[in-house]
C-alpha cells in the first residue's frame, strides 16, 4: 500500500474528530451561558421588576425602609422624591430610588 495514502487517510481521520471535539466545546459554552442565565441573570430582573413595582405602588402612610436603613411613614410622594416622617414632626426628604422595602414584611428582631 502506498504510504502518502496512508497519510491522508490518517490526515482525515483526524480532521473530522477534531472537528467533533469543537461542537462539544462550543455546546458547553452555550450550556453554561443558559445556567448563568436561569440562575443569576434572570432572578435579579425579577427582583428589580418586584422593587420599580413597589417603588411605584407607594402611597401616604406606608412604612418603609431606605438603603441606610432608616425606618419611616411615607408623609408625601413626588415625581422624584420621598418625605418619609420618621419621628414625631421629624421628616426627611428621599430620592425614590432609596426606597427598598415595606418594613412590614420583615419579622420582627428577637
Amino acid at each position: 500500500m502506498n504510504p502518502v495514502l496512508l497519510q491522508d487517510a490518517a490526515a482525515a481521520a483526524g480532521a473530522t474528530g477534531g472537528m467533533g471535539s469543537n461542537m462539544t466545546s462550543w455546546m458547553m459554552i452555550i450550556a453554561i451561558i443558559v445556567v448563568m442565565y436561569f440562575f443569576m441573570i434572570r432572578p435579579q430582573q425579577k427582583r428589580q421588576k418586584e422593587l420599580r413595582k413597589f417603588r411605584e405602588s407607594l402611597q401616604k402612610g406606608d412604612k418603609v425602609i431606605t438603603t441606610g436603613g432608616i425606618y419611616g411613614t411615607v408623609s408625601e410622594i413626588k415625581e422624584g422624591y420621598v418625605l418619609i416622617e420618621v419621628d414625631n414632626n421629624i421628616r426627611l426628604r428621599f430620592d425614590k430610588s432609596s426606597v427598598l422595602k415595606d418594613a412590614s414584611d420583615m419579622a420582627p428582631a428577637k
